[in-house]
């Protein structure tokens, strides 16, 4: 299942902008320029999804982070693992860590419950007692008010367990899937002064991502015409504005989102043996990265080091394994140096723009 997630309307509208925003990605100050990098500069998190979810996301996240490239990570507060992960943070405080906001419980036989718990929360509640298998039913069923209760509960779980996370994110981006989502999700950020992930940059490869996903929906229904002019509403400039907004409140904002790697496969006649999967995920990322334009992006993936008990959980365990093993493979660092890849965390971005803050006072 895929992890992001946002509605074909949102899709369709980013997809539109596309051309208008490769003209502001051109000539704008970036996000890394405001945080003190400089013109031209590819800042880039490379961040790790899902760690709590089981033990062998645990595994595979710390395998990421301890033995290759991948510098930031993001922990599901619902899920059964987390105890495990905290002690790990607690043992390592320089790892660079966050929430996974989870809304979704999206597995058959593998599931969590919100922390709020059915009385507090009906709308976040399916009718196996877990959250909602999907973000539709999210939107269908819950409200922004439940949303808020749920997640200021994974962060005061963190907080109670002595975590103290460096930035917010949401897990199938479900928190971006209506406004009134993300509305919470960013005022939870800015009352508690924790970053939270917001594209509102540029978002060059975000909305390369959404044109592509907005064309097959359209060819799927039928209704995609070769050539065809998409209309230019707003929501990148609404997008940017919001970003603004959140700058204007001191915390840090990206200019790009790269959220393409859980799609990567290999071809149906290749053996999904861990060299290829290295070999593939690591050419992927590698020409991801040099597509790069400048600006402080997060790369988002997912690894894992499988277990025989994965297969249970979910089908995409191959995916995961690849992730983790291009973040491990030399050529990945190797391509990092030789493009002149800023590497970063969202704990320095706050840093940074906390450093911005004091000197604006002055």
């Amino acid at each position: 299942m895929k992890p992001f997630f946002l509605s074909l309307e949102c899709i369709f509208i980013l997809s539109a902008l596309l051309f208008a925003t490769t003209t502001y990605c051109q000539s704008a100050e970036t996000y890394a320029e405001k945080l003190g990098w400089k013109k031209g500069d590819r800042v880039v998190i490379l961040h790790v999804d899902d760690a709590g979810m089981s033990y062998d996301s645990n595994l595979g996240a710390i395998q990421a982070i301890e033995k290759g490239v991948a510098n930031s990570v993001s922990v599901m507060m619902p899920c059964p693992w987390v105890p495990g992960f905290v002690s790990y943070l607690k043992a390592h405080p320089n790892v660079d860590a966050g929430l996974h906001l989870t809304l979704t419980s999206e597995w058959k036989d593998y599931r969590w419950g919100p922390l709020t718990g059915l009385p507090a929360s009906p709308g976040l509640v399916d009718p196996e007692g877990a959250m909602w298998r999907s973000v539709q039913e999210v939107v269908q069923h819950a409200n922004a008010d439940e949303v808020e209760k749920e997640i200021t509960a994974q962060l005061s779980r963190a907080r109670q367990m002595g975590f103290e996370p460096t930035h917010l994110d949401s897990h199938m981006g479900t928190l971006f899937a209506i406004p009134a989502f993300m509305q919470r999700y960013v005022k939870v950020g800015i009352e508690n002064k924790i970053p939270v992930m917001f594209p509102g940059g540029h978002n060059y490869t975000l909305v390369e991502q959404m044109l592509e996903e907005t064309k097959a929906e359209l060819k799927k229904s039928g209704k995609w015409k070769e050539g065809q002019q998409l209309p230019e509403p707003e929501l990148i400039k609404l997008a940017r504005e919001s970003g603004k907004m959140i700058w204007d409140a001191g915390l840090p904002v990206l200019d790009d989102l790269h959220n393409t790697s859980y799609g990567w496969e290999l071809p149906a006649q290749v053996k999904p043996t861990d060299e290829n999967l290295r070999k593939m995920k690591t050419e992927k990322y590698i020409n991801s990265i040099k597509a790069l334009k400048p600006g402080v992006t997060m790369v988002i993936m997912h690894c894992t080091a499988p277990t025989e008990v994965f297969q249970y959980i979910s089908s995409s365990g191959n995916s995961r394994k690849g992730d983790m093993l291009a973040m491990m493979d030399p050529a990945l660092k190797k391509a990092i140096e030789q493009e002149g890849i800023i590497l970063t965390t969202w704990r320095e971005l706050k840093q940074r723009r906390d450093k911005v803050v004091q000197s604006s006072k002055k």
